[in-house]
């Protein structure tokens, strides 16, 4: 799949940080960076300021600045230098748009994006700080409520939200501890994510790290370790017939530790095409290459490579699957993929996976190889594994689908057959291990 699209994304077009030299310290603007005084107000006004002077560099130097949430503008730098660590307030009601009791927010857009902004052109995050969302403080509900209901994600705010915006660079930067999901660059075009660390502990209730959706999008070198999706593209708006929501995406050099691995999904009825991911490793995640939709949420998932590859310790390797539900590891309940689930009628929001290619891959299971499961009328199709080596447990279940072919891929378990088919139809090359 050609990546042409990247040069200019790569190349640096759009951002503002050569052209315009202008410099807002926030410092200068009152805030005092101890840690304990709340500088919202003299951050906004330097954000403010930078806005309407047509754009430059909101600068935070070394220190620890506390903020309720703030808006950010077009054509604007936020850099925060080494040492300096833009820090969330704990006080949960500041979040909401309307005055209220958090606890009681109807969904995540009951409440504002600690760092959020719409219809933005060329947006810089950079400097080699970091921003901590101080999720601590919201965890321990979510994980309440989703014990009592499980897979619930309890409304919270994200740490930043982007929507429709173009030319968006999020690099050198470290982002920790969001209420709920870290970045999410929401139907923006051209954006570049690159060198940055993304932190949450491991049982964090729906930190995900990045949720893109949108067009031409590179997410390179970055280091990630949360809670939930490491990297989850979305496309949960209905398109027109022949567009996608989100499409020319590049995931490259990164290194996934704990979380729920690459996704597409589970929201696809927008359609997603045109994936790469590559040169990537994983280690101790729960899913490691997932797409994952259901009836209902569904849409066209098309041209999606994954390739250079390297797992270890993870459950499992491979997860295509148009019945998802909570189907992470460690949920209570796994979904069921019902024998005698009959036929449906297909419509706009029927999951269809197609044209996916997955080669030079490496992996240790826990458990499971991986599983690809389509629907009764809609299988999942053209798959191919090439150069795959997987040690698990037990073998990868493939059921309702056509056109998988393994060429040069050996399976190897502790108990079972390698490759367990039901209403499936698997071609073997030269190389290939196993009979179905």
């Amino acid at each position: 799949m050609p990546l042409l699209w990247l040069l200019p994304v790569l190349a640096g077009w759009g951002t503002n940080a050569q052209a315009s030299p202008k410099v807002f310290n926030v410092r200068e603007f009152g805030a005092a960076g101890d840690g304990r005084t709340l500088d919202t107000k003299a951050i906004q006004k330097a954000l403010d300021t930078c806005g309407k002077a047509g754009g430059g560099t909101v600068l935070f130097p070394a220190g620890t600045y506390l903020s309720q949430p703030l808006t950010l503008r077009t054509k604007t730098t936020v850099q925060l230098d080494a040492g300096a660590t833009l820090l969330a307030d704990t006080n949960q009601n500041e979040y909401l748009k309307v005055p209220g009791d958090w606890l009681k927010a109807a969904s995540s857009g009951d409440f504002n994006a600690f760092m959020e902004g719409k219809k933005l052109t060329d947006v810089t995050f950079t400097g080699g700080g970091t921003i901590d969302g101080n999720g601590a403080v919201w965890w321990g509900e979510a994980e309440k409520a989703r014990q009592i209901k499980s897979g619930y994600t309890l409304p919270r705010p994200n740490l930043i939200g982007l929507q429709r915006c173009q030319n968006v660079r999020l690099e050198n930067i470290t982002l920790k501890n969001s209420p709920k999901f870290h970045f999410v660059p929401a139907d923006c075009d051209n954006v570049v994510v690159s060198n940055v660390t993304i932190l949450a502990p491991e049982h964090a209730a729906n930190t995900d790290a990045i949720d893109p959706s949108g067009h031409h999008i590179l997410i390179t070198k970055c280091r990630i370790d949360v809670g939930d999706d490491d990297v989850a593209i979305k496309a949960g708006k209905s398109t027109l017939p022949g567009q996608f929501q989100s499409e020319d995406i590049a995931i490259t050099d990164c290194t996934i530790l704990h979380g729920h691995g690459i996704s597409i999904g589970s929201e696809t009825s927008g359609g997603v095409r045109n994936v790469t991911v590559r040169n990537c490793t994983f280690e101790n995640t729960e899913n490691g290459l997932r797409i994952k939709s259901q009836r209902g949420k569904g849409g066209l998932v098309e041209n999606i490579r994954y390739q250079d590859i390297t797992m270890k310790n993870v459950n499992p390797a491979i997860t295509l699957t148009c019945y998802y539900m909570n189907n992470s590891a460690g949920d209570a309940a796994q979904p069921p993929a019902a024998k005698a689930d009959s036929v449906q009628l297909a419509s706009t929001m029927t999951p269809v996976f197609r044209d996916i290619y997955i080669s030079n891959l490496t992996a240790t299971c826990q458990k499971s190889a991986g599983v690809i499961t389509g629907l009764p009328e809609s299988e999942i199709s053209n798959v191919v594994f090439e150069k795959v080596r997987i040690a698990a447990s037990t073998g990868m279940a493939i059921k309702k689908a056509s056109g998988v072919q393994f060429k040069d891929v050996q399976i190897t378990t502790r108990q079972g057959p390698p490759v367990i088919t039901e209403n499936a139809q698997v071609e073997y090359g030269e190389g290939a291990q196993g009979t179905p």
